[in-house]
C-alpha cells in the first residue's frame, strides 16, 4: 500500500474532521478510500448510462462478430 500527500482547502479539512467526529469514518485514510470508491461507482454508472444511450440511439451492433467486422474492412 502506498501513501500520498494531497493539499486540501481548510473547509475540506473541516469536513473530513467533522465526518470522523460523527463516527462515519475512523480516520482520514478511511474517508479518502470511501471517496475514491464512490468516485469509481459514479464513473461506472456514468459509463452504464452512456451505454444505455448508445442502445437507445441505435449505436450498437448485434450479430456475428465476424460478419460485423467484414462491414468495416
Amino acid at each position: 500500500m502506498s501513501t500520498i500527500s494531497v493539499p486540501i482547502k481548510a473547509e475540506e479539512e473541516k469536513f473530513i474532521e467533522n465526518y470522523i467526529k460523527s463516527g462515519q469514518a475512523e480516520n482520514k485514510a478511511q474517508v479518502f478510500r470511501r471517496a475514491l470508491r464512490l468516485l469509481a461507482e459514479e464513473e461506472a454508472l456514468s459509463r452504464l448510462r452512456r451505454s444505455q444511450e448508445d442502445v437507445r440511439q441505435g449505436r450498437v451492433f448485434q450479430g456475428d462478430l465476424r460478419k460485423i467486422l467484414r462491414k468495416f474492412k
